[in-house]
């Protein structure tokens, strides 16, 4: 297929609205022209000039399984040819739906019963934020319904997924976050530990401060504490030894629901086929989406634990249907699309690539980068890195925000053929190619980066900075 790009440049600025782009900009022609993205195999997409890409963060950390799988678009046109839509209230189903549900209760950690399918991450812990507090309310605690989130964590830009979001930039001229939501501090030992702390050391303070957070709001007040297990889009942030283990205790102690946000985690990114089995986490509410599909269809998923469901059936004599759903929440095509990606994920052990392959690239970038006079930290777990610039290593200070140092390699890297991308709160490039990644290119990868790196270290000393 042939497209008129001309065209399609001008439909676009006429009638898109583009999520995270200076309106002002693009509208006026500063941003220069869309980039329309036209296909896409394995971990490389083509825009529409012909361009290649590898793309270092599998879209928006989800296309899992590469590109261009045929088997998950003959899955999807199967179903759409047989039974496109149908909804799931009233004790409706399809044989794909009642499939994925009984497999996902059965692959998720933990104690789990049921799920709840949405379209998004976003909506899915909106969905979680409901059910914590219909939970307190029918066994009698109906004060229990303040969210505990982290600063930096994320958890989507809808209203109150939003308002869990930790990063400022969500919240401004938004109205958020809501009030009903509570911001404790962010798991990065690199900028929160204090000078000679341990890892462990500093997961015991963060849990003592959530303990004493707790407290304050009073523990009647308190129903969920939000987390993911390693800080996705906040910087890509593993959790520091000891971390999860203590503020787990902290919840147990204060009888306070955990959700874990499996959005970006889940279906293998860590090693493992969920984060929480990775570090030992046993949450009460799981949120899914992205890898589920591998983004080939949009679908979430809550995923209840037997604790909380158990109260969900008890109170229905009493309070009668349980009042929640979306036209397309079960969406067959979208159940179909989930078992077509996940019998790939278990298949081709994809856990288990990201597992072997994650660890080779862990050890390429702390091969590279370490060394290197404005990295501060090279970081993270699996098929997810980060590599944080920093003006002085010893001094742990940042670059003037001015300089866009962060920006500047993920552009590097760009023209060099490499989509990495450049993470809020901080200089930092973030990686999360698809788990089907292999060890060569993940050496072209790393070569690409170390090009972008040095190119950037060499112009900012042509700029008089020093490093």
């Amino acid at each position: 297929m042939t497209i008129n790009i001309k065209e399609i440049n001008e439909k676009d600025k006429n009638g898109v609205l583009h999520p995270f782009t200076q309106l002002k900009d693009y509208a006026t022609g500063k941003l220069g022209e869309p980039t329309i993205i036209e296909t896409g195999k394995g971990i490389r997409i083509k825009d529409a000039h012909g361009n290649e890409l590898i793309d270092g963060f599998a879209g928006m950390y989800c296309v899992n399984i590469g590109y261009g799988r045929t088997e998950v678009a003959e899955a999807i046109s199967r179903q759409a040819y047989r039974l496109a839509y149908y909804h799931c209230y009233a004790a409706h189903t399809t044989d794909e739906l009642a499939i994925l549900s009984d497999r996902l209760v059965k692959m998720a950690p933990g104690k789990m019963s049921k799920v709840f399918y949405g379209m998004s991450g976003s909506d899915a812990n909106e969905t979680q934020a409901k059910l914590v507090w219909y939970y307190n309310n029918l066994r009698g605690k109906p004060k229990k319904k303040k969210i505990i989130s982290r600063e930096r964590g994320y958890h989507g830009c809808s209203v109150l997924s939003g308002s869990m979001t930790g990063m400022t930039f969500y919240h401004d001229q938004m109205d958020l976050p809501l009030s009903q939501i509570v911001h404790t501090g962010a798991p990065h030992h690199y900028w929160g530990g204090k000078p000679e702390e341990t890892e462990r050391e500093f997961s015991a303070r963060r849990a003592a401060e959530l303990d004493q957070l707790i407290e304050r709001l009073g523990a009647e007040n308190v129903g969920a504490f939000i987390a993911e297990p390693v800080l996705g889009t906040g910087g890509i942030t593993p959790p520091p030894d000891g971390y999860w283990q203590a503020i787990q205790a902290v919840l147990k102690k204060h009888d306070v629901l955990l959700i874990a946000d499996e959005v970006v985690t889940g279906f293998g990114r860590t090693g493992s086929m969920f984060g929480s089995q990775h570090y030992g986490i046993e949450p009460d509410l799981i949120t899914a989406a992205k890898g589920l599909t591998s983004a080939y269809f949009p679908l979430s998923a809550s995923i209840v634990g037997e604790k909380i469901y158990k109260v969900l059936e008890d109170g229905a004599d009493k309070v009668g249907a349980f009042s929640h759903g979306y036209t397309y929440s079960g969406h067959p095509i979208g159940a179909a699309t989930a078992n077509a990606v996940l019998d790939i994920v278990e298949k081709e052990d994809l856990p288990g690539n990201a597992r072997e392959v994650g660890g080779y690239f862990q050890a390429r970038l702390k091969e590279k980068f370490v060394q290197l006079p404005i990295v501060g930290e090279v970081r993270g777990v699996g098929l997810m890195g980060a590599i944080e610039f920093v003006a002085d290593r010893d001094e742990k200070k940042r670059f003037d925000p001015s300089l866009k140092v962060g920006a500047r390699v993920s552009k590097a890297a760009r023209d060099r053929g490499l989509i990495a991308r450049p993470m809020p709160h901080g200089d930092i490039l973030g990686f999360a190619p698809p788990l089907v990644t292999t060890k060569a290119e993940i050496d072209e990868i790393v070569s690409i980066t170390e090009s972008a790196v040095r190119s950037v270290m060499d112009e900012l000393v042509r700029d008089g900075e020093k490093i």
